[in-house]
C-alpha cells in the first residue's frame, strides 16, 4: 500500500473510532437514549455496546499507528489525513442512521418521540461531513 493510500486507511479509521465514540459517549452513556443493539434485554444491549467500543478503540489505536509511521517516514499529508478523517466519520455516520438504524432497526437515535428531525439532523450532519471530507481528498495540496 503506497503512502497516499495509508495516509486515506488511516484518517478514516481515525475518523470512524471518533464517530463510534461521540455516539457511544453521548447518546448511549450520558442520555442513555439508546444501545448499539435495542431489540434484546436491555443486558444485551450493554454487551453491545461493549463490542462497539471495542471495534472503534481498535479502529482509533490503528490508525494512529499508521499516523506515527506515515509521520516517521516523512509522508504525511495533513489535507489528505484530515479529508479522510472528516469522509470516514461522515460515512460511519450515514451508515448507522440509514442502514444501522432504517434497515436493520438495530437502534433508533431516541424513543417514544417524534424520529423525523432527529433522523434528518443525524443524516444531514454525516453528508455535510462526508461532502467536506472527499473534497479535501480531491484538492491538490
Amino acid at each position: 500500500m503506497n503512502a497516499s493510500a495509508r495516509t486515506v486507511v488511516s484518517g478514516a479509521l481515525l475518523g470512524v473510532g471518533l464517530a463510534t465514540f461521540v455516539d457511544e459517549f453521548v447518546f448511549h452513556q450520558l442520555l442513555h437514549w439508546h444501545h448499539f443493539y435495542d431489540r434484546a434485554s436491555g443486558a444485551a444491549g450493554i454487551v453491545s455496546d461493549g463490542v462497539l467500543h471495542g471495534i472503534s478503540w481498535f479502529a482509533t489505536v490503528a490508525a494512529l499507528f499508521m499516523l506515527a509511521d506515515l509521520r516517521r517516514r516523512g509522508e504525511f499529508s495533513a489535507r489528505r489525513w484530515w479529508g479522510a478523517v472528516l469522509a470516514g466519520a461522515g460515512a460511519f455516520q450515514l451508515y448507522d442512521g440509514t442502514i444501522q438504524h432504517k434497515l436493520f432497526r438495530m437502534h433508533q437515535i431516541r424513543y417514544d418521540v417524534e424520529l423525523a428531525p432527529y433522523d434528518w439532523t443525524w443524516n444531514v450532519i454525516a453528508v455535510v461531513l462526508l461532502a467536506a471530507g472527499l473534497a479535501m481528498l480531491r484538492t491538490r495540496a
